[in-house]
């Protein structure tokens, strides 16, 4: 990735008006919290078109929110305007949470002028940037191909492969969970994590207001999880979302070619026939 996956406040506020520029507001429930309703319908970046990531999945998966075929996501994008070549800017309401998850499907489809708000709506808000609370014009219907880059998506049989190779899977959960101290948060989950993964809560690379920390920080977060950038890492978390925060990490610091395993501890977690290990990485 030859530019950063991120683009700042000022940088939008500049483009908003652009034909070219489609500004996406992602959206995906807190795991906990599932009745949380949609920040969209109260305020929104202006013209920002609504993504819900549960809607826009998989239809025939029993996993949470897994990527659709891609001439599912194809249709949909069409219906919603968004089209080949356009310059897609993604963002979410808590600053940085279900955008990332939006940005590599994206990408795992194909898109590669896509990025996302660094700091989100809270910093949009803060900075007293415009916001509305009405529907965006209604676009026309725009051609999208879908196609998938195989290489930013991981299933349960890759992440296998990696860990019997001794390869790099990295996984977003909390300490507890990642330990199997802590219940997770979907019932008939087993406890732990894949024996040889290791473990950085997503969190450790977020400022209190939710943007992405500075590169030097995201650098000395990975060394200290173990992570050898130079080399492939395949990221994991509870159910494909908050792994994509860590790709995205790797991409700010040029490694942008990390694969987020989609059925993540919702599928390997929930599996009898899948090696578990508890304890620290």
């Amino acid at each position: 990735m030859s530019v950063s996956p991120l683009v700042s406040t000022d940088w939008l506020a500049d483009k908003l008006a652009s034909p070219d520029v489609v500004v996406v507001n992602a959206w995906l429930p807190p795991v906990g919290a599932p009745d949380t309703a949609p920040e969209y319908r109260d305020k929104h970046i202006p013209g920002a078109i609504f993504f819900d990531v549960d809607a826009i999945s998989d239809p025939a998966s029993d996993l949470p929110h897994m990527l659709p075929p891609t001439h599912v996501f194809s249709s949909k994008m069409r219906r919603l305007g968004i089209g080949d070549g356009q310059t897609i800017v993604v963002y979410d309401g808590m600053g940085m949470y279900s955008a990332a998850r939006v940005w590599w499907t994206f990408r795992a489809m194909g898109v590669t002028r896509v990025f996302v708000l660094d700091g989100g709506l809270p910093k949009w808000e803060a900075e007293g940037r415009p916001l509305e609370d009405m529907p965006p014009v209604p676009r026309g219907e725009r051609h999208f191909s879908a196609r998938l880059d195989h290489g930013l998506v991981a299933d349960r049989a890759k992440v296998a492969r990696v860990l019997e190779a001794g390869g790099q899977v990295l996984d977003a959960r909390s300490r507890g969970r990642f330990a199997g101290t802590e219940d997770e948060p979907r019932p008939g989950l087993k406890r732990g994590h894949m024996p040889g993964a290791k473990n950085l809560p997503f969190p450790d690379l977020l400022e209190d207001d939710g943007r992405l920390k500075s590169p030097e920080d995201l650098a000395r977060a990975f060394d200290a999880a173990g992570i050898d950038r130079s080399q492939p890492v395949v990221t994991t978390c509870g159910s494909g979302v908050t792994a994509a925060i860590l790709t995205l990490a790797l991409a700010v610091l040029g490694h942008d070619k990390a694969p987020v395993y989609d059925g993540s501890w919702t599928e390997w977690g929930g599996r009898d026939d899948t090696p578990i290990a508890k304890g620290e990485a």
